[in-house]
């Protein structure tokens, strides 16, 4: 039976929060931020590590108390200039320590509202798929296409569009072998690339309280869902 771990890439800044200190740090109900992503992943029973991604040169992590997660958690220094290329550092990183067919959840550290019946829904209706998936949420707003002056060059459909979430879970020997087949083209998520080997990822329904904290505004609004949260 394949093994279930989870990998948070954390290597990143997030400018559009324009703080000093990088996003996964942003402090959120008295915890940094990613706090709360590795909390709900290490309390996951079918979970057996979380490997978080950080910078060679991350000087934040070490000013926190990580203890109470010590038996799950590991912090590789291994970052890279973007999402995919720590991503990919870091499975290639612990490749000695899990099988090819074992199933990996990449999570956004910026997503700290997920929550524990996410992920079992996701282990329950993928854990047999020979390809994998991810969370999502059908997308319910109109989409308009702007044109080069900020005005709505279209109307989109959005018909069977779904807002990709995380984690998006894959086996460690595909995930590894789609990333490193990427070619200039550099994917937003696990799940693009996985697509590029010509593979159908499964979509999960997720709902919206799954938000990825992007602008200072959705601190707030990440506090609000955290404070009123019921797994």
């Amino acid at each position: 039976m394949p093994n279930y771990f989870a990998l948070i890439p954390a290597a990143g800044h997030g400018a559009r929060m324009g703080s000093e200190a990088p996003k996964q740090y942003l402090p959120l109900l008295g915890r940094p931020m990613i706090h709360h992503a590795i909390a709900k992943l290490c309390n996951v029973p079918e979970i057996q590590r979380v490997y978080v991604v950080l910078a060679p040169d991350d000087t934040y992590w070490t000013q926190y108390d990580w203890e109470a997660f010590s038996a799950k958690l590991r912090p590789l220094f291994c970052g890279g200039d973007t999402r995919a290329a720590s991503v990919l550092n870091g499975l290639l990183q612990i490749k000695s320590e899990i099988a090819a067919d074992d199933w990996v959840m990449v999570h956004d550290a910026a997503r700290p509202c997920l929550m524990t019946h996410h992920v079992t829904q996701l282990i329950t209706e993928v854990g047999e798929d020979k390809v994998g998936g991810l969370l999502a949420v059908p997308v319910a707003d109109t989409l308009k296409r702007a044109d080069e002056q900020g005005r709505v060059q279209q109307t989109e459909p959005r018909e069977g569009l779904w807002q990709a979430q995380t984690p998006q879970m894959f086996r460690h020997g595909i995930l590894v072998n789609a990333l490193q087949a990427i070619g200039v083209e550099l994917p937003t998520d696990e799940s693009r690339a996985v697509e590029n080997l010509g593979l159908k990822p499964r979509l999960v329904a997720c709902d919206s309280r799954n938000l990825k904290v992007t602008y200072p505004q959705d601190l707030k609004l990440a506090e609000l869902i955290l404070e009123n949260l019921a797994d």
